[in-house]
């Protein structure tokens, strides 16, 4: 991988929008932001021929010269990054992903646990990190950090199912705290903290989200959240997962 920080950022769009056409005027937004200097045609060029030139030193020996420019092709209008989009952990992860909620939404809590566990795992730290970002890599790692939260509600969920509210308590309170108006996150760890015998801290994490709502969004907890609280309280029966929407 380059070491130079533009042609880095140019790589990773590249590479997210692997088999794609990335337009030209989408990676020089990318790089220079609304300051597009003049210049911006022909430099973006050269890092195009850097970039080729480091994926001719990664390919196996013998390929002709062409090779690397059938990797990183240029098409009208931009630049195709060719690589297999099914080769890279982030579709590994996204496959993961839907494998693991379609098993939560059949039943098997099992192998809904294993699977999103397996995909998380994927994860070395955050997005990008060592990529300088402009623009719209900044939105492709909002996009990520989404999915990544999702997968992790969901493989919670599979592991409260699955009896493993102790083991993952501490989880939660950091996720909790991390995400403090997130509702689903909230639900999750007042059903781990109620079955640990904590009840008054699960009455707590709700009182404490529910003022942060009213206070700062002028909302009310949702009907789902609302129905974890009565569980609580002892007024209903367990929700079969907090995941699942509520009618009332």
């Amino acid at each position: 991988m380059p070491s130079a920080g533009k042609p880095r950022q140019i790589l990773a769009l590249l590479a997210l929008r692997a088999g794609r056409v990335v337009p030209v005027p989408t990676l020089m937004e990318e790089v220079w932001g609304s300051n597009i200097p003049r210049s911006a045609a022909t430099t973006l060029q050269t890092y195009i021929l850097q970039l080729r030139r480091h994926i001719a030193a990664a390919l196996p020996a013998g390929l002709p010269s062409t090779a690397a420019k059938q990797v990183l092709a240029t098409q009208f209008g931009g630049y195709q990054l060719a690589t297999p989009v099914d080769s890279d952990d982030l579709a590994a992860f996204r496959r993961g992903t839907a494998e693991g909620s379609a098993a939560l939404e059949a039943g098997d809590a099992d192998h809904a646990a294993r699977v999103l566990r397996a995909a998380l795992d994927l994860w070395r730290g955050p997005a990008l990190v060592d990529v300088p970002t402009g623009r719209i890599l900044e939105t492709e790692i909002l996009g990520m950090d989404e999915t990544r939260l999702r997968a992790t509600e969901l493989r919670v969920e599979a592991d409260l199912r699955l009896g493993r509210h102790a083991e993952i308590l501490g989880e939660l309170l950091m996720l909790a705290a991390q995400h403090p108006l997130h509702e689903n996150l909230c639900g999750q760890l007042m059903i781990a903290l109620h079955r640990s015998g904590h009840t008054w801290r699960a009455l707590d994490a709700y009182q404490r989200l529910r003022s942060t709502l009213v206070d700062e969004l002028g909302v009310d907890p949702s009907p789902r959240l609302r129905r974890v609280h009565r569980f609580v309280l002892g007024g209903a029966p367990e929700p079969g997962g907090v995941l699942t929407p509520s009618r009332g």
